[in-house]
């Protein structure tokens, strides 16, 4: 499946700002699931890449004029490997056992990730604790905040994607399991799912499966990924701090679609000629 995506963020402030800093994870890199054929960042000034510890494309946008609002966007076309179900990587996964503040099980989520694989530490055992999440998390916009822990979504049964997903980190590193979280795109037909969204990622058999506890989806067939790492706040895709400004106002505007490759364009008009 070949993806069409385009991302736009606005951020607009009372005051003006002095200085802002935003760092970027908005640009995805080829793998064995995703291959990646154009893509821009349009931003206020050019930003050279660099990549960060986890080996996500960084982009450090440094504003040191005063601004009154600021434009980021992010565009581009990505081909996806619908039989791809897990990617392999040469890097240690051990790393993703560590807890973070925002992924620290308490005794609950601990009981609960036992509960629901037992011995089993496979893709199997996985799956179930996935689809428990989401059945003991309802998808519940405004229920949480962005500094929510997954055990306070856990003890509150209501969160978004990125609780789900440090619910399901939270319960896999419990488990022994190396998990990562996951940020990036999903392509769906219905208009009201945002496009924007968090999955997860575990370590079985040395290679990466993914599991999305909010579509309950563990083959990746319409994700794009953008960025891994411990939890939200290393893998988010803006993230940034600023000196004034009052007040701000962010809107965001994502839209992803499936567009036609080469071949099949050629194929679908050479159907309408015979036609």
């Amino acid at each position: 499946m070949r993806l069409s995506i385009s991302h736009d963020t606005t951020y607009h402030y009372d005051d003006q700002v002095r200085t802002s800093i935003q760092y970027l994870r908005l640009t995805p890199h080829d793998s064995e699931r995703q291959h990646v054929l154009n893509w821009q960042l349009n931003l206020p000034r050019p930003v050279r890449a660099q990549l960060d510890p986890f080996g996500n494309i960084l982009h450090v946008l440094t504003m040191d004029e005063p601004h009154d609002d600021l434009i980021i966007s992010a565009s581009g076309e990505v081909d996806i490997d619908e039989h791809c179900e897990a990617e392999h990587d040469d890097q240690s996964a051990y790393p993703y056992l560590r807890f973070t503040r925002l992924t620290q099980p308490d005794e609950a989520l601990r009981e609960f990730a036992h509960q629901q694989c037992n011995s089993h530490r496979d893709r199997d055992a996985l799956i179930r604790l996935m689809n428990a999440l989401s059945e003991r998390i309802v998808y519940t916009p405004g229920s949480t905040k962005v500094d929510s822990s997954a055990a306070e979504a856990f003890a509150g049964k209501s969160g978004v994607c990125q609780d789900h997903t440090h619910a399901f980190l939270a319960c896999a590193r419990s488990l022994g399991i190396p998990a990562r979280y996951v940020s990036g795109y999903i392509y769906t037909e219905d208009a009201g799912h945002l496009a924007s969204h968090a999955w997860a990622e575990a370590w079985l058999s040395d290679a990466w499966y993914s599991f999305d506890v909010t579509n309950g989806l563990s083959r990746p067939e319409r994700h794009l990924k953008l960025a891994v790492g411990l939890d939200y706040l290393d893998a988010c895709p803006v993230r940034g701090m600023r000196r004034g400004g009052g007040v701000e106002q962010m809107h965001a505007k994502v839209l992803v679609s499936p567009t036609l490759s080469q071949s099949q364009s050629q194929g679908q008009s050479q159907g309408q000629t015979q036609q």
